[in-house]
């Protein structure tokens, strides 16, 4: 395995963060995971485009150029031959001396890893996976910015180790109002009274980018979208559950808490407009060659 860091690609075995860098200490840092399809890298300007807004959110320079960032992914998808992939791009505020201050780290440390996609079970689709709501509350939006993807992914652990302890895949957390947020690493939609149902970014969540898609694609297949404030009580009143990231595109729900769903319609009509969209992406890219994945 081939790792890039800071300006090359190194094995993995060479690829060493000082234990100063603030990312280890502070968990001073950024980062964006993305999905590889047949060679081409899925919303990579979208997800550049996060990656750096969460930079200008803590004052964190970015030490290379869009163009600079899309060449060192894919020439670490190249240096693994991985065309089926998922790609993590990690940045740190760097090596520094002990301490908070950001000014104590001079350079920012660049990390870019890819591994080879394994895909989901196939029941996970068919059937939906299980979910709790975590008695972990979401970090407070005012205090934490939740459109910064951080390395400071305690809040999250913890409610990943309630859903452990409770043999499900995931935990939904709610807000300090008591309104659903988010998953530890997924956006929640549901469906009540024919109506798609998901909260808003208000409501104290990182806007997923599988999520933006999933609204879009909803609305030009004729189905009514809400964005909004929701209750628990809510989710259990619904006719079907999923939820969405990067790698698992559009997964059914088949249980939360003590209630039980049944994979839906919308879901899987949504998974297959979704797989659509891909497709046309990626044969969009590769169209407008010479390419980087060639």
């Amino acid at each position: 395995m081939f790792v890039y860091l800071n300006n090359k690609v190194v094995p993995a075995a060479e690829a060493k963060v000082s234990v100063f860098d603030h990312g280890f200490l502070y968990g001073d840092g950024i980062y964006e995971t993305m999905r590889v399809y047949d060679g081409v890298v899925f919303m990579l300007d979208e997800h550049l485009e996060r990656l750096y807004r969460s930079a200008s959110f803590i004052g964190l320079d970015i030490p290379k150029k869009i163009p600079d960032i899309k060449i060192a992914v894919y020439e670490t998808l190249q240096a693994n031959k991985l065309t089926g992939a998922y790609v993590r791009l990690t940045i740190s505020r760097g090596y520094g001396p002990i301490g908070l201050d950001p000014d104590l780290c001079k350079e920012p440390t660049f990390v870019v890893m890819a591994n080879e996609f394994k895909n989901y079970p196939k029941p996970y689709y068919e059937e939906g996976i299980k979910l709790i709501i975590s008695s972990v509350t979401r970090n407070f939006k005012e205090a934490l910015n939740p459109q910064i993807k951080s390395l400071n992914f305690l809040n999250n652990i913890l409610a990943k180790i309630e859903a452990k302890q409770a043999d499900v895949y995931e935990a939904i957390m709610l807000n300090a109002a008591g309104h659903l947020a988010e998953g530890t690493i997924s956006n929640i939609f549901f469906v009540k009274d024919g109506i798609l149902c998901t909260p808003s970014v208000e409501c104290g969540i990182l806007d997923g980018i599988t999520r933006g898609i999933v609204i879009d694609l909803a609305v030009k297949n004729g189905i009514e979208v809400k964005e909004g404030a929701f209750t628990p009580d809510e989710l259990y009143g619904a006719s079907e559950v999923f939820i969405t990231n990067t790698t698992m595109e559009v997964m059914p729900v088949r249980g939360v808490d003590k209630k039980e769903f049944k994979a839906g319609d919308i879901a899987r009509l949504l998974l297959k407009k979704y797989r659509h969209e891909v497709d046309g992406y990626v044969k969009e890219k590769k169209g407008e060659g010479p390419s980087l994945w060639e």
